[in-house]
């Protein structure tokens, strides 16, 4: 199953849910992820608490969702609140689109060790929802039945 990772800058949320569901998927996912406004570069502490928890990080980059015509996503999962709000183009039209909304950490205000928080508790919630998605991958779901599983995942926190 191909997963497609939408935040508007790609440069946090998404970027810890591609890592993570490529590491913990044992092949079953394969995941992207893109903006519709990219930042350009993945944010430093993203990459800082990945290698801390132990994904590797050397092929993330922040990128645009028009970089993915060709990847024909299975599932279109925007995990910000306004890129939930976006049309998403018109080539992802055949994907199951869910909204699993996290919180930014990347805009934590506080000292380090709220920021390192931050950090880990989505990582931790991003860990949960990807062996949640797992199971449904082995499950070869309709359309409907898919939409509705992953949606239940995203309520789940």
């Amino acid at each position: 199953m191909k997963i497609l990772y939408i935040c508007t800058h790609n440069r946090c949320r998404s970027i810890l849910s591609e890592a993570i569901t490529n590491a913990n998927s044992e092949g079953l996912l394969i995941a992207k992820s893109a903006g519709s406004q990219p930042a350009g570069e993945v944010h430093p502490l993203s990459i800082q608490y990945l290698n801390q928890s132990g994904y590797p990080t050397h092929e993330l980059q922040s990128q645009s969702w028009d970089d993915f015509e060709d990847f024909e996503p299975d599932v279109v999962i925007t995990v910000c609140d306004s890129a939930a709000g976006e049309a998403c183009p018109v080539y992802f039209g055949k994907s199951t689109k869910v909204h699993w909304g996290l919180s930014d950490p990347s805009k934590i205000q506080g000292s380090d060790d709220e920021k390192r928080q931050a950090f880990m508790s989505c990582i931790d919630e991003v860990v949960k929802r990807v062996d949640a998605l797992k199971s449904l991958a082995k499950q070869e779901l309709e359309n409907e039945e898919l939409s509705a599983a992953l949606t239940k995942i995203g309520n789940q926190s």
